[in-house]
């Protein structure tokens, strides 16, 4: 009887380690003087320390690993003394003198190992043997353990194709009639386990047994291994001899582990061409009457995994799909399903009163149902509470299989998501956190098999799917989507497929019912919008006509998403509106006619409604941006009308959204960049613009922002190539204007601080007269030049004027360049003769 405290077992382990210590000493010293007798004595006593019943199977194969080290030394003893003259077979029958039986099958499977390697008797007579003596030996963990040590020396002694064990007398139906023998006395001994002990232990027993099934599945790893074990005999003796025994155990825990190893140690091809057989074995796992009392085996898993293998196998060639077509991998699925369902109904039918529920059947039912690919699939009225999580993972794999198998029959993946659908309808949105995630690799499998979304919208259920995905899974999706239509490069070209796509993006484009903006993470909230930015300006075709389409498609959704996404999602769609926009330009002249749904003048208008929608939620730097922005493309398409009127709302929104210092100074450089482009206002036009543009200057807070924006309004009535756009005059009077300022600042800065601070201003000034002087300005003339020089070198060798080297180093670089341009000759060089440089001192 087994002991539950931890610190006697240990005891006990310790002890039955220093024992097998002592008797491998005494045994090796036996060994070293030849004295064969004393050597088994002495290896009997150390392997009686495995007889113990009071370790667990943990603690057990410390000790059984000691063990199996000195006989592996003690075997190559017997080796030598078989070549020292010893006869084999009296070794064999000698160490059967042993007093206790387990000490003497360990010694008779060691020994029997060195009689097969003799080759003095055929091996299948020692193999078949030692496989029918190891039956002495019934206790559970004992047992597994001496057939295990029987199976590891004898696997390289099987007469198997190709070894030297092979013969006449010796074939490879002997070495798997010894495997099986092996495994089905090893399977029996492991289920054997579960009723060891008293009721309340069973969870512990359960653990323990766990812990032993390698010990069970190595044998049918052997049997993968056999070369000779070819499909026919794979198929007519390996797997029904295999099946028999798992379904005959009636144990969950030993035919979930046996058929998932079954799955994962044979070919592929063998359960193809075997699927019927293999299949026809799920309905009878845990079902008959006495079963009932216990819970089913996990049927979706191993099912979801033999169908990964076939899918995996499926899509390693393209060569292979002919056998999946040949085998009629399909019929047999729904053959196999119409016998498992039979099955099941006869279940349901019987009067048996003792059950309180009938929930020990459904996950059975649940998993033929999810294999069907018919329209009548099985509706189970009895339970409607079926786990979600198995539900979802084998259509998962079913929809992998069909996807793989059948590529070009996109009504089978439907039927699967149809079957998906309506197994899962009801249940409102699903909060597993398993089940979410198989329902992200069911919907993922479309994409990562065909690379491209069209595919997958071609699937009516596709969507239908999505709508159990709670909100953060729907998010996780919708990101995947988008993933797939970047990395692929997919060209989605038609409003209507816009339409769709954005249907199954809308996790990511509306704000979702239930949870408040601010408890969105900022991060992944900002990586989520750019993902859906990226999306829009990928949307295209070369027809306007159905580009203006996509365009409003788009607008409609984004516009619906909640305020605080269209920051970034409303430039994108500009962007892409501004893009047909040239297209239509550089198309003939109002192709379409002025009825036309696409003309540049209508797309303004669009753009003017949408980004109307910024400036409403605390966006109005963006919105400003994106007026200008339209202003310069209606200005190309030379409509005066439509770009003063986008002029106009950037300045209602300067004047009344824009009070931030900084935003003012960045919105004010912007407005005068774009103004300076300009060339389709009438006069009126643009000196209202230009007037309002230069008042805005010279209202800013700081006093030297003042003087850069002015200056900087210089431009606006100076622009190269436009003669009618050349005020010389009006220039002068900005420019003059900025040095007003500037030495306002400087005034102000000495008052405040007793020193007048930098010149730095002057020299950007100056600057600025050199720049119209050069482009032939005539109001602005030498002696302006040579006082605004003497002004800031003046002001440079004050006392009061703060040191400053960057202005100090941008005064030299700009007298440098006098100089360079005297030098050129020409009449550039004439220009500047007249200036007189000075230099700091």
């Amino acid at each position: 009887m087994m002991l539950d405290g931890t610190e006697d077992e240990d005891k006990f382990l310790a002890a039955g380690i220093a024992g097998l210590q002592q008797n491998s000493f005494y045994m090796h010293r036996a060994l070293d003087s030849n004295n064969l007798r004393d050597a088994l004595k002495y290896s009997a006593q150390m392997l009686s320390e495995l007889r113990t019943s009071k370790l667990s199977p943990h603690k057990y194969y410390e000790l059984y690993m000691r063990a199996f080290d000195q006989l592996r030394k003690l075997e190559m003893f017997f080796e030598e003394e078989t070549r020292r003259g010893c006869s084999i077979i009296d070794l064999y029958e000698l160490v059967q003198h042993a007093g206790n039986i387990l000490p003497r099958l360990y010694l008779l499977c060691t020994v029997g190992s060195v009689y097969i390697k003799s080759k003095e008797a055929p091996a299948k007579d020692v193999l078949k043997d030692l496989v029918e003596m190891c039956r002495g030996i019934q206790h559970p963990v004992r047992g597994l353990f001496l057939r295990s040590y029987l199976s590891q020396v004898s696997r390289d002694k099987l007469p198997d194709i190709g070894s030297e064990y092979e013969g006449d007398a010796d074939t490879v139906a002997d070495a798997v009639e010894f495997v099986i023998q092996n495994f089905t006395e090893m399977n029996k001994l492991w289920v054997r386990m579960q009723h060891q002990g008293p009721a309340r232990e069973k969870e512990k027993r359960e653990k323990e047994r766990s812990e032993l099934r390698d010990l069970v599945g190595k044998n049918l790893h052997v049997l993968s291994q056999i070369e000779g074990v070819d499909l026919d005999m794979y198929k007519d003796v390996v797997l029904p001899r295999v099946l028999e025994q798992v379904v005959n155990c009636k144990d969950e825990l030993a035919q979930f582990y046996l058929m998932d190893c079954i799955i994962q140690v044979f070919p592929d091809e063998y359960h193809l061409q075997t699927l019927d057989v293999l299949l026809g074995a799920y309905p009878q796992l845990q079902a008959s009457e006495l079963a009932c009392f216990f819970p089913f085996v996990d049927i979706k898993t191993i099912l979801s995994q033999l169908m990964e293998r076939l899918s995996n196998y499926a899509a390693s060639s393209a060569e292979v799909l002919p056998e999946f077509l040949q085998v009629e991998a399909f019929s047999k699925l729904s053959n196999a399903i119409g016998k498992s369902y039979f099955l099941i109904r006869m279940l349901l039918k019987r009067k048996v009163y003792f059950f309180t529920s009938f929930s020990c059947v459904f996950p059975m039912i649940q998993c033929l149902m999810l294999l069907s690919l018919c329209s009548w699939i099985v509706v189970i009225e009895a339970q409607p509470d079926m786990p979600t999580v198995g539900v979802v993972t084998l259509y998962s794999s079913l929809l992998t299989f069909t996807l793989h198998v059948h590529p070009d029959r996109l009504d089978y993946a439907d039927q699967v998501l149809g079957a998906c659908v309506k197994k899962l309808s009801g249940k409102g949105k699903i909060e597993d956190n398993r089940a979410t995630k198989q329902i992200v690799a069911l919907l993922s499998a479309p994409l990562e098999k065909y690379n491209d979304i069209m595919i997958a919208l071609k699937l009516s259920n596709y969507p239908r799917i999505m709508e159990y995905l709670d909100i953060p899974t729907t998010k996780v999706m919708a990101t995947v989507i988008i993933q797939s239509i970047m990395k692929n490069g997919t060209r989605i070209s038609t409003s209507e497929k816009v339409e769709a796509l954005f249907e199954l993006l809308k996790g990511l484009i509306k704000d979702s019912d239930g949870i408040p903006n601010n408890e969105l993470d900022e991060d992944d909230f900002k990586e989520e919008q750019n993902s859906v930015s990226r999306l829009i300006q990928m949307l295209y075709n070369d027809d306007p006509e159905e580009m203006f389409k996509i365009i409003d498609t788009v607008r409609k959704h984004i516009l619906a998403g909640g305020p605080k996404r269209l920051p970034f999602t409303v430039p994108p769609l500009v962007f892409s509106s501004l893009k047909l926009v040239r297209q239509l330009q550089g198309q003939e002249e109002n192709p379409f006619g002025d009825d036309a749904s696409t003309t540049p003048k209508k797309i303004f208008q669009l753009l003017n409604q949408t980004i109307e929608t910024l400036s409403g939620v605390l966006a109005p730097e963006l919105a400003l941006q994106l007026y200008l922005q339209c202003a310069e493309a209606a200005n190309d398409c030379d409509l005066e009308p439509v770009a003063y009127e986008f002029f106009t709302q950037a300045y209602i929104l300067y004047e009344e959204e824009i009070s931030d210092s900084r935003a003012q100074i960045t919105a004010i450089h912007l407005i005068i960049g774009t103004l300076q482009r300009m060339h389709v206002f009438g006069v009126e036009n643009r000196d209202t613009l230009t007037h309002k543009a230069t008042g805005y200057s010279a209202k800013l807070l700081k006093k030297p922002d003042q003087c850069r924006a002015v200056y900087a309004c210089s431009h606006l009535f100076w622009v190269d190539d436009h003669d009618n756009m050349k005020d010389g005059e009006r220039v002068l009077l900005c420019l003059k204007r900025a040095l007003r300022i500037a030495n306002a600042a400087q005034q102000m800065a000495n008052a405040a601080r007793g020193s007048t601070g930098s010149v730095m201003l002057f020299i950007e000034i100056l600057n600025k007269y050199l720049y119209f002087f050069e482009k032939g300005n005539l109001q602005i003339t030498v002696a302006a030049i040579q006082g605004l020089i003497e002004l800031i070198m003046n002001e440079m060798q004050s006392d009061s004027t703060t040191p400053d080297p960057a202005a100090d180093a941008f005064l030299a670089s700009t007298m440098r360049y006098i100089e360079f341009q005297k030098q050129k000759g020409g009449t550039v060089g004439e220009k500047y003769e007249a200036i007189k440089v000075s230099h700091a001192g």
